[in-house]
């Protein structure tokens, strides 16, 4: 059987969560079937080298600024047109907005758009141009063949927005279950460097030290803790604009929270923070589809806190780890109750893994994405 070209359109390849699942889709998915090809177009993409060895065929048809369009635009067109892809899968705005462009030039292309947010409408960083590629966006979406969303949440967001419900679709995130699995060596290996007595609690959160994470939230929730005297020590790991950072670090002090709150920066092992941890709490108030970290952590065995944001209530699929958001006394109870139950032993985690593997898995998520693509196909 000649095998199917999938060709898939991201900006770059930086650290991002939608490059990161891309990449994942891309070196997972059956190659007995799929061609694979990954086009980017920005050059500074430190993740082009986990394609190596892969059989993925990747390449950059470099773009030389926003508004280098005319050029940049013939190039891939030319390059397309050579492979002729049964599929352009686009990733992210922009990219999916370039593969309605190119359509008319590849009338046999199935055009799929990747979608990876629950709600905009607070989760732009002050580009002029989001507003008006959000409408162009909503506006073509009836151009395309199929429209992929990782969350239940994102689908919802897009038929809000006017996208054609019957070409939109959820298939959620995978996780990388090998590279997040329990790790005792890594857990007592952290603990002592943070120089964890065996019974303190390590509640830690992960993520960009932005306004949607909403730090405040978890920072006010960690003093409700300490003023009941719970043992426990908080972990930030993140970093942000400058200025925000500061102010988090001002409401630390603020709060008495300085010898209780450590802002660890961004780690290069994410696996051993995550088994370290005895709790990790996602206290985001917007614009998450599905959190990565929430799966990451508890495919290493940690379970985990969420507001109820996007799709992080599904992920976990336990009520007692839902709470409502920028409720930061719902969360310090919640975190409360957690402490309760692991002072009378109770195995509280005991499936936390499971979940992940079974559902969330990168494996999971390139069976899913063969099945629609086929599907797609034959249709």
């Amino acid at each position: 059987m000649m095998k199917k070209k999938l060709v898939f359109l991201v900006s770059d390849l930086t650290y991002g969560g939608a490059q990161r699942q891309l990449l994942a889709l891309a070196k997972a998915i059956d190659k007995e079937v799929f061609e694979v090809y990954v086009l980017y177009y920005y050059p500074d993409s430190p993740l082009k080298k986990d394609l190596q060895d892969a059989q993925v065929i990747s390449n950059c048809i470099t773009k030389h600024g926003r508004w280098n369009l005319i050029g940049f635009c013939g190039r891939l067109i030319s390059y397309l047109r050579h492979i002729e892809p049964d599929i352009l899968h686009g990733y992210l705005v922009v990219p999916n907005l370039f593969t309605i462009v190119f359509k008319p030039f590849l009338p046999k292309t199935k055009i799929v758009w990747g979608i990876r947010n629950s709600n905009d409408s607070n989760a732009r960083d002050g580009d002029w141009l989001d507003a008006p590629l959000s409408v162009i966006e909503a506006f073509l979406s009836r151009f395309a063949d199929l429209i992929i969303s990782n969350s239940h949440a994102g689908k919802k967001y897009c038929l809000s927005r006017g996208f054609p419900a019957a070409k939109t679709i959820v298939v959620p995130n995978g996780i990388d279950i090998d590279r997040f699995q329990p790790n005792p060596e890594a857990r007592n290996k952290f603990r002592k460097e943070w120089k964890l007595e065996p019974e303190t609690l390590a509640v830690g959160i992960i993520g960009r030290i932005h306004p949607l994470k909403d730090y405040p939230n978890f920072l006010q929730a960690a003093a409700i803790l300490v003023e009941q005297e719970q043992n426990i020590a908080c972990f930030c790991f993140g970093t942000g604009e400058v200025e925000y950072q500061e102010a988090m670090y001002s409401l630390t002090k603020e709060l008495n929270l300085t010898e209780k709150v450590r802002w660890m920066g961004t780690s290069s092992d994410i696996p051993s923070v995550c088994n370290a941890l005895d709790l990790l709490v996602s206290s985001s108030t917007n614009g998450e589809g599905f959190g990565n970290v929430i799966g990451e952590a508890m495919a290493s065995g940690t379970p985990c806190l969420v507001t109820d944001v996007g799709d992080s209530a599904l992920i976990v699929d336990d009520s007692r780890l839902v709470v409502p958001r920028q409720n930061p006394e719902a969360l310090a109870r919640a975190i409360s109750q957690f402490i309760e139950t692991k002072e009378r032993d109770y195995n509280y985690d005991l499936n936390t893994r499971q979940r992940i593997v079974e559902h969330f898995s990168i494996n999971q998520l390139a069976l899913n994405s063969k099945a629609v693509f086929l599907k797609l196909l034959e249709g």
